[in-house]
């Protein structure tokens, strides 16, 4: 695998990165050695929990592409994708296109890296911005003016926290960034959420995850159970199929019965009524 060209300012080739190791788990080049070596690492705890994490992270990514589709195609013309991580195939913006014309994208991410090459992606895109913000701090990206001047808040909007409630390990400040993205809702406005659960996993299993997320530069991760992930949709209005594991996402099932003993990730849409 190919090494990035070059370094934004911040950015440590040693040290594993959740964004990067994300690419690696899809078979993305845009990752260090230490990425891959920590990547595999995980890969391998997700084996002896009995799960395949690259099927999960690709399928964590088909919940994202068919979640857009289904929200372009109901009308919604906006989205704010926090911790977009790096960009791939069927960005939210691509696939918002193909199904709504002028829908507009915000991306948001902490990592230098990934606002690099999201701003060298969408260099000529009027549609969709990059711009630096924490999961943790949803008012803070709401309120940014750049986000400001390119949505109209007062009109229906869908924020995706894809994959990222689970890099925020601490339960009050997860549980408050996801209560502040739903009191800043409208009605018609949409939360995507995915997270890390942790099913009947053992707890020296869960635990190993945890200790190589902590090497990297972020809070470190968090698996939770299906209340604790149901509880940040707070009051909002399900889409079918509900909260289930995210291979298993998909409006065209609505009526699956899922195995929630089993580890990996849960998946939902909410609507704020």
């Amino acid at each position: 695998m190919s090494e990035l060209e070059y370094l934004p300012t911040g950015v440590d080739p040693h040290v594993p990165n959740p964004a990067r190791m994300y690419d690696y788990y899809l078979g993305g080049k845009d990752n260090f050695a230490a990425d891959r070596e920590a990547a595999e690492k995980m890969l391998e705890i997700g084996r002896r929990m009995g799960n395949d994490g690259r099927e999960i992270a690709r399928a964590n990514r088909a919940f994202l592409v068919r979640a857009v589709r289904l929200l372009a195609e109901s009308g919604i013309r906006q989205f704010v994708d926090i911790g977009s991580g790096l960009p791939t195939q069927d960005n939210v913006h691509q696939v918002a296109a193909r199904h709504a014309s002028g829908a507009r994208v915000v991306y948001v991410d902490n990592d230098p890296v990934v606002l690099a090459h999201a701003r060298a992606l969408l260099a000529r895109d009027l549609g969709a911005i990059a711009v630096r913000g924490d999961a943790a701090d949803p008012d803070a990206i709401l309120d940014d003016p750049m986000v400001r001047a390119h949505l109209d808040l007062s009109r229906p909007y869908a924020v995706l926290m894809v994959a990222v409630l689970h890099f925020l390990p601490d339960d009050e400040v997860a549980a408050r960034a996801a209560a502040r993205v739903r009191a800043r809702m409208i009605p018609g406005c949409h939360l995507v959420l995915s997270h890390l659960y942790t099913g009947d996993a053992a707890e020296d299993l869960v635990e190993a995850g945890q200790r190589v997320y902590e090497t990297a530069p972020s809070r470190g991760l968090a698996g939770r159970d299906r209340a604790q992930i149901a509880s940040f949709l707070g009051d909002l209005e399900l889409l079918p199929p509900g909260l289930v594991p995210v291979q298993s996402w998909d409006p065209a099932t609505p009526d699956v019965r899922p195995d929630y003993a089993q580890g990996g990730i849960l998946a939902a849409v909410a609507r704020h009524p």
